[in-house]
Formats: C-alpha cells, structure tokens, sequence
C-alpha cells in the first residue's frame, strides 16, 4: 500500500507564497507522474501541475508562471511553490502520483490520491 501526505496549506494573504509538499511511503518499487490538483468550492477538481522523474513539467495556464511544482526522488517528495496567490486558487490541493508496486516480475502501475490539504487565500 502506499500512502501520499500532503502538507503546508493554511491561510494567506492575497500576493503571499505558500509552499506545499506531499510525501510518499509505503511499499513500492518507484514513483513515476506526481502530480498537483485542486478542487475550488463548488468546482470540479482540476489538474494544476505535473512533474516526471526527469524533471518535465506542465502547468495548467491558470498557474502558469504563479507556481512552481519540483520533486525530490530520494525523498519520494513532490512540493509546489506558489507565488502571487489570488483569491481565486482558493481550493483543496491535492496530491497524485502514478506508482510502481509489486515484484520486478510483476509490477503494476497504480494511481494513488492524498487527502487533500486546504489552501485559503484572503485578506
């Protein structure tokens, strides 16, 4: 079983700079696509940053140039860096991660989701 943990959400200020990071353990033989999502209230969850194990990112374009996701892969650690928060990144963060488990023989890729950590941004 693998676990994802997320950390280091709360409340800022509008033009404040949060950073998040997301944790994984457990059981598994490596981690290949982490990913950052968020849901806003009443909104549906949306895919905000993406990272492979060498480093290629994609950012959604309403973050883009705002937030800036990077991973320690001996840490088996994701973080996202957001910078300029506006009211409207308000929203559930969301840790993901696409996981090799099992033996070398017969491994299985899975996706695990964290709970989630809240992000407020107002004055």
């Amino acid at each position: 079983q693998v676990q994802l943990v997320e950390s280091g959400g709360g409340l800022v200020q509008p033009g404040g700079s949060l950073t998040l990071s997301c944790a994984a353990s457990g059981n598994f033989l490596s981690i290949v696509t982490m990913s950052w999502y968020r849901q806003a209230p009443g909104k549906e969850r949306e895919l905000a940053a993406t990272i492979t194990p060498s480093a290629i990112t994609v950012y959604a374009h309403s973050v883009k140039g705002r937030f800036t996701i990077s991973r320690d892969n001996a840490e088996n650690t994701v973080y996202l860096q957001m910078n300029t928060l506006e009211p409207e990144d308000t929203a559930i963060y969301y840790c993901n991660a696409d996981v090799w488990t099992g033996g070398t023989v017969t491994a299985t890729l899975k996706n695990y989701w964290g709970k989630g950590t809240l992000v407020t941004v107002s004055s």
